[in-house]
């Protein structure tokens, strides 16, 4: 499963085209395509209109949605965000943090457009989409 981060679906909504909204495209019709709860709240709390805003959420629903924040995983995230500061490395979201530990944990790929990720890819195996 690839879970696709508030970055990228605020592209779409927006109408960006970037290597990642393209992969999107493709990989909806595809399937094997989800989001998490907090990723869900990132993208609908953007939208000023209500229309907008059902319209946007009875879409994303359709999608696997996944609640990743037992104790557990938030205690490994805050673990994962005190590893990368030791390596001078600053994760400025907490959500980020706790998105890509449970993409770790769950072993889920990420398709995302946001730097705060790179420390979890590069130093603790996160599997990221490079389109």
């Amino acid at each position: 499963m690839v879970i696709v981060d508030s970055s990228v679906w605020i592209d779409v909504f927006n109408g960006q085209l970037t290597p990642q909204t393209r992969w999107l495209q493709t990989g909806l019709a595809g399937g094997g395509v989800g989001l998490t709860s907090l990723i869900l709240c990132e993208v609908l709390r953007g939208f000023r209109s209500d229309r907008q805003f059902r319209q946007t959420q009875r879409r994303l629903l359709t999608l696997p949605v996944f609640e990743e924040v037992p104790a557990e995983l938030a205690a490994q995230a805050a673990d994962n965000f005190r590893m990368l500061q030791r390596r001078g490395i600053t994760v400025r979201k907490t959500i980020d943090c706790l998105i890509a530990t449970f993409c770790i944990q769950e072993g889920h790929e990420l398709l995302h457009r946001d730097s705060d990720f790179q420390g979890f890819e590069d130093f603790l195996g996160l599997q990221v989409i490079h389109p």
